[in-house]
Order: structure tokens, then C-alpha cells, then sequence
């Protein structure tokens, strides 16, 4: 155990996150667009008031449009603001440039999103800092993109750090300052920490990290159940989770966007019934199985949750099995309160089904 957690501590972990990737492409393509607030989402005048802001240029922000908000609510607060619809074709070939450019400092890259990554840079002689220096320059050079990165020795504090020093920025989290970071960020800013969360934080008295840390464990339990439980290990700034890097790339699978934000277990229960049944169809139809159900999540503020349960021998297609295991993983990853936007499942490490499995169909 000892020797596992000297191997943790040493490890060099980035976490990349482009500034409001998809407007600074347009702002880019389009430099008139930089001294205006540009909001990347469909013109609710011309949608009838529907649409989300996807991402929104930092002039834009500072007027207080922010991803999630509803296009409606970011023209009332810029009349004269700029919508443009997401390009996502665009969007996907600039991000190509950039996951190019991280497989050139390391091949240990866990892609997020279009615009973010975490990556694994033990191996690499060169010291965390030096090389988020480099990729920054990299990017800049490569894209004219601007990126903020954070770096320190797991993914839960890299993370933290590319979010603390937005836009343009490096931050670096050690051994030595980690602990001093944390205990003056605001309770908002942990992982799991949403509106109704931070408002009972508020009424028990807690604003920040330190007033966090001091929190027992059994009464985080008591007060957030499982969430409780993460939360005093990220106060401490302990995880675990290494960069998934070798993830299968084979998969069948559904997701499903939802224009209205799932609430509640019982709809989130429903729509993973609906993915599922659509997964089985087609793993029957095609006579494939699997040893790996994935589940994909992502809220309101287009944070992307993927998790991985693999078994030594491959799921059996059974309905209420599937459903059960992808609740448990949602139930396990997100907290009591949460906005869903969107919900995949999806078998990977497949093989072709024997007569007898087929017979099981």
C-alpha cells in the first residue's frame, strides 16, 4: 500500500481546458466578433425563445451570460449581443489539432470533451510546468487558440487548477501549496457542489475549503450521503483515478440529448430503460456481446461524466441487469441534486456471440 501510494504521489497529471472553445474559433474565423459579446447559441428570437448557450466569449460573461443559460435569458441581458448557431463539424476538426498536438508530449491522453483532456505526463523528464508551457505555446501557435491549464499529481487537482487562473493561464498545484489552495476556494467551486447543495452549505455555515475540511466524515454522510463522503476526500485533495488512456474504442451504443433537464432518479430510471433497450436490439441484431457497459453523463453546465464497469465475462443481455448496473453508476457518480442533459450507454470490448449465448437472446 505504501509503496502504491509513493507511486501516486509522483505522478505528473494536466489538465487542459480551452477558453470558450467554441467562440474563440469564431472570434478567430471572424475577428471583428472579439469586442462584442458573442454567445454561441441559436438566435431565440428566431426560435421561438427555445436554445441554450453553449459557451459564451468573456465579453459576453461579463455581462453574466454563461453556459447552460437559456438563449433567452442571455438576449435579455445582451439585446445586442451576437448569437451564432454551434458549428459542430468546425469545432471537431480544430479539436483533432489539438488531441494531435497532447499525443505529442505523451500517449497517455484521456479526452473529455472537443476542448479538454487530462494527461498523464509521469514518464516525461521535463517537469509539469515546463510542458504545460509548451502545449500552451503549442496550441497558440498551431490554432491561434488560447488554453489554461492545471497541473499537479492527480486528476481531481489538475482539474481545479485549469479552472482557478481562466483565461489564458497555468496553474500549479503541489504537495506543499495543495492544501493552502484548497482551504480558500469558495464551497461552490468542489466537484458535486450545485445550487441546492450550496444553499445548505450556506445555512450550516460553510464558504470555503478550510471551513470544509473541518468537517467530520460521518457528518458530510449524514448531511450529503455518498456526495458527503467525496467531498471530505476532495477537501484534502485526495484522488485516486488515473488517466484512462487505453479505453476501447469499439462500442455500439445510444445516447440521448434531452431539451428539458431530468430532475429526478425516476425520469433518469426511465431514459436509461429507453437506452438500454435500444443497446440490446442492436447487440442482437448484429450477435455481438460485451464484457464493458460504459455510461455517459452530462449535466447542465455540459460537464461529461463516462464510466466503465467491466467483468471478467461478458454481460448478459438482460434488460432490468443493464438498467439496474447504469442507475447504480449514476446514483454513485452524481449527487443528490443534479440537471441531466444528457444520458449514454454504450458495450465495448465486444466479441461475437456463441451459439449457446445466442440461444439466451
Amino acid at each position: 500500500m505504501a509503496e502504491f501510494l509513493t507511486t501516486i504521489d509522483k505522478r505528473k497529471i494536466l489538465h487542459v481546458d480551452l477558453d470558450a472553445f467554441y467562440a474563440q474559433i469564431e472570434m478567430r474565423d471572424q475577428p471583428e466578433l472579439r469586442s462584442k459579446p458573442l454567445i454561441i447559441a441559436r438566435d431565440p428570437t428566431q426560435n421561438n425563445g427555445h436554445g441554450v448557450v453553449a459557451t459564451a466569449n468573456y465579453v459576453a460573461r461579463q455581462l453574466g451570460i454563461h453556459s447552460a443559460m437559456s438563449a433567452f435569458e442571455a438576449k435579455r441581458l445582451a439585446p445586442n449581443g451576437i448569437f451564432l448557431s454551434p458549428n459542430f463539424p468546425k469545432y471537431k476538426v480544430v479539436s483533432a489539432q489539438i488531441h494531435d498536438i497532447f499525443r505529442r508530449f505523451t500517449t497517455k491522453v484521456e479526452p473529455v470533451a472537443f476542448d479538454e483532456a487530462y494527461l498523464d505526463v509521469t514518464e516525461n523528464i521535463l517537469s509539469g510546468a515546463t510542458l504545460a508551457a509548451e502545449i500552451r505555446h503549442q496550441i497558440l501557435k498551431e490554432t491561434q487558440l488560447t488554453s489554461s491549464i492545471g497541473v499537479s499529481h492527480n486528476k481531481l487537482l489538475a482539474k481545479l487548477g485549469s479552472e482557478y487562473n481562466k483565461p489564458n493561464g497555468v496553474t500549479v498545484i503541489d504537495h506543499e501549496n495543495q492544501l493552502q489552495f484548497l482551504d480558500y476556494l469558495p464551497i461552490s467551486a468542489f466537484r458535486g457542489v450545485g445550487k441546492k447543495t450550496k444553499e445548505k452549505f450556506d445555512e450550516l455555515g460553510i464558504e470555503n475549503g478550510l471551513d470544509l475540511r473541518q468537517m467530520s466524515q460521518e457528518t458530510l454522510k449524514t448531511e450529503f450521503g455518498k456526495m458527503g463522503e467525496r467531498l471530505y476526500w476532495q477537501a484534502r485533495g485526495v484522488h485516486f483515478g488515473a488517466v484512462e488512456w487505453q479505453r476501447q474504442r469499439q462500442s455500439i451504443g445510444k445516447e440521448e440529448t434531452f431539451d428539458h433537464a431530468l430532475h429526478d432518479n425516476n425520469a433518469v430510471q426511465i431514459e436509461f430503460k429507453k437506452l438500454v433497450s435500444s443497446l440490446i436490439m442492436s447487440l442482437k441484431r448484429q450477435k455481438l456481446i460485451g464484457r464493458t457497459l460504459n455510461i455517459k453523463i452530462r449535466d447542465d453546465q455540459f460537464n461529461t461524466i463516462t464510466r466503465a464497469i467491466t467483468q471478467d465475462a461478458p454481460w448478459q443481455l438482460n434488460e432490468a441487469t443493464l438498467v439496474m448496473a447504469s442507475q447504480a453508476t449514476f446514483e454513485d457518480n452524481i449527487g443528490t441534486e443534479f440537471s441531466v442533459r444528457l444520458l449514454g450507454v454504450s458495450m465495448s470490448n465486444l466479441q461475437s456471440a456463441t451459439f449457446e449465448e445466442m440461444s439466451l437472446f
